[in-house]
């Protein structure tokens, strides 16, 4: 007797470290899959997915009693998750990260982002919703209700997958925003469609009549909104109140989420994903305080979510779900999906806007799905398998293919696409400014007046609401965030400004930015220590060796007017830069050659200019008759 209870407990203890061994492997795995996908610029849900597959069904192939190197589901010797726990790990998980994404979906950036852009939505949820559902029914034959479920959940792109697409191709900037924006803003609206539809499939699974389905539904419905307008608004009030101290913000929210998820579930069967996307997004338009906080947190816990979720999913799926969709009607699904589905619903909602067709055809072409796609697309697979609900199995390989194919496709086909139909920009003329001070927004304004897309940066909310008045694209970030690409139009910048009043953020972002954002130029202000020591100017150095931050300052207090002044040779252009760069009452700041190019002065690079350049310059008119090009009227 004691020998088998000594032998069970070591059987025990084994089964322990080989738990162990699995779920930091799961960790490490996730995180290594998270930096490849940083380094090659790919979206982080390919290397991930793909190690999922390899730790789980593909694994069988090699080992001798055709088991998984990771796997899931307790089956009675291995595993990490036994009996349903699984798919509660899941579901708790998907709901922090449908949180995090229905937080972006502010109205105000629905209402600005165009027309092009809500059609685009709208029109592509309605034609990729029954068009993908009509095309799953008839080739797989299955269930109008699981077809249907199928296409909700294709309807989302994702910022998550086109951000690292976007950042290796620069092209113009109404291109970019439509793939960023519509990325952005039909993540949540796609995962509310679905939540919707799945909740009406396991309503009429347990119901009996057609009245009962819908009245369940309704319940659901009901449910599920009302708690999670109620939760945001308490949440609202607490934050507001300062009833959570600073500290436990972060961990407050969170347990927030949970809280509403479990609660509504409690209500209402599968009601909690529907409470905690509408929760998100009733926070993200009632003006909560601390909110670019409260996603900084969620978005660091997103990344390990997703790195432990995905590849769990992907392992979870076994050879014979793999088998489902390896055949030739996935194929025809899939083509219909990319080359059907998606120029339909691009040419349509682009109908009478400015876009040429070379660039609808890119807009057609990149379109991969994303994190929220596979992940709900297995939580949904689970519960309906555990239903015994016909054709259920086909919801997760479906979708695992539908999000590998295009993201696969899209990240390694997207720049040859965009060079073979020519908007791949060979310069990208955009000015990426660091800080959004007094001399900041005379620069941007004359830029951007004069066609070039400027996007200015600063942490001081003032100054950047000062550059917004002056019609700059101004953005209230810290330059020391990681990813400035997620919520910024960066794709066609091609030149970096560094102008704040610290040499310290300059040279970090120089540092940090000039390989991304200034492949034609980086440039910052020179400090007074190079002033007094000539040999210190660097290639840099922006204007000239006698113009810091202070000089600058004072003459755009003095003089607020960028000014134009036609130069007549070479020489007549040396000359006036000598007598400006030597006064403290002008600084000049750029060229303007006779293709209305604009060239940044150095301090080190001299250039050659021919009879009808114009220097541009900061400060007081050199003439009675030269008027300000541009003029500057708020105070600093």
């Amino acid at each position: 007797m004691l020998t088998k209870l000594y032998l069970y407990e070591r059987e025990q203890l084994k089964f322990s470290h080989i738990n162990m061994v699995e779920l930091g492997s799961i960790v490490i795995f996730g995180i290594l899959a998270q930096w490849v996908a940083w380094k090659a610029k790919l979206p982080a849900i390919l290397p991930l997915l793909m190690i999922g597959l390899a730790v789980g069904p593909i694994s069988t192939l090699f080992t001798d009693d055709g088991s998984k190197w990771i796997e899931p589901i307790w089956n009675g010797t291995n595993g990490l998750f036994p009996g349903d726990r699984l798919f509660s790990f899941v579901s708790l998980a998907i709901s922090i990260i449908l949180f995090e994404g229905s937080l972006t979906l502010k109205k105000e950036e629905v209402f600005k982002v165009g027309p092009s852009i809500l059609k685009l939505i709208i029109l592509g949820s309605v034609i990729t919703f029954f068009g993908a559902g009509v095309a799953a029914h008839f080739i797989f034959s299955l269930d109008w209700s699981i077809s249907f479920l199928f296409a909700s959940l294709i309807i989302v792109t994702g910022p998550t997958v086109i951000s690292p697409i976007l950042r290796n191709i620069p092209m113009k900037k109404n291109i970019s925003a439509i793939l960023k924006w519509e990325g952005i803003l039909i993540d949540p609206i796609g995962a509310l469609i679905a939540v919707l539809v799945f909740e009406f499939i396991l309503v009429g699974a347990r119901g009996n009549e057609d009245i009962n389905i819908f009245a369940e539904f309704g319940k659901t419905l009901l449910t599920g909104v009302s708690i999670g307008v109620s939760s945001a608004y308490v949440m609202f009030f607490l934050i507001k109140k300062d009833a959570i101290p600073k500290y436990l913000m972060n961990v407050f929210s969170l347990a927030a989420v949970l809280g509403v998820f479990v609660v509504s579930d409690l209500f209402a069967h599968e009601s909690g994903l529907l409470s905690v996307v509408v929760m998100g997004m009733v926070l993200a338009n009632i003006n909560l305080p601390n909110i670019k906080e409260l996603l900084h947190f969620k978005e660091s816990l997103s990344v390990l979510l997703i790195s432990i979720l995905f590849i769990l999913l992907a392992a979870n799926i076994n050879i014979a779900d793999m088998l489902l969709v390896y055949n030739v009607k996935s194929l025809v699904l899939f083509l219909i999906v990319i080359l059907i589905l998606r120029p339909l619903v691009v040419f349509l909602s682009t109908w009478g806007s400015d876009l040429k067709t070379n660039e609808k055809l890119f807009v057609s072409w990149v379109g991969p799905r994303g994190i929220v796609a596979a992940g709900i697309a297995s939580l949904f697979g689970l519960e309906l398998s555990a239903q015994n609900i016909e054709g259920a199995a086909y919801i997760t390989p479906l979708v695992f293919l539908i999000v590998l194919g295009t993201v696969f496709l899209n990240a390694t086909t997207a720049r040859p696409l965009a060079k073979f139909l020519n908007i791949y920009l060979k310069i990208s003329g955009g000015v990426l400014i660091v800080g959004a001070n007094k001399i900041s927004r005379l620069i941007g304004s004359y830029l951007t007046k004069n066609g070039r897309h400027v996007v200015m940066l600063d942490s001081n909310k003032v100054n950047i609401e000062k550059a917004k008045k002056m019609g700059i694209y101004a953005f209230e970030s810290n330059i020391y965030e990681d990813d400035l690409t997620q919520d910024i139009e960066l794709s066609d910048v091609g030149f970096l400004l560094a102008l704040t009043g610290s040499n310290e953020v300059n040279t970090f972002a120089i540092n940090k930015y000039k390989k991304q954002f200034g492949e034609h130029g980086s440039y910052r202000l020179i400090t007074p220590e190079e002033i007094n020591n000539p040999k210190k100017i660097v290639k840099q150095g922006l204007v000239s060796d006698t113009a810091d931050y202070r000089k600058f300052m004072d003459i755009c207090v003095e003089n607020p007017y960028v000014l134009e002044v036609e130069v007549e040779s070479t020489r007549h252009f040396q000359q006036l830069k000598r007598d400006m760069t030597q006064s403290n009452e002008r600084i000049p700041i750029l060229l303007k050659d006779l293709k209305n190019n604009y060239h940044l002065l150095t301090a080190a690079d001299p250039l050659e200019v021919e009879k009808g350049f114009r220097l541009i310059y900061i400060g007081k008119p050199l003439k009675d008759d030269v008027l300000p090009a541009v003029q500057l009227d708020m105070p600093a």
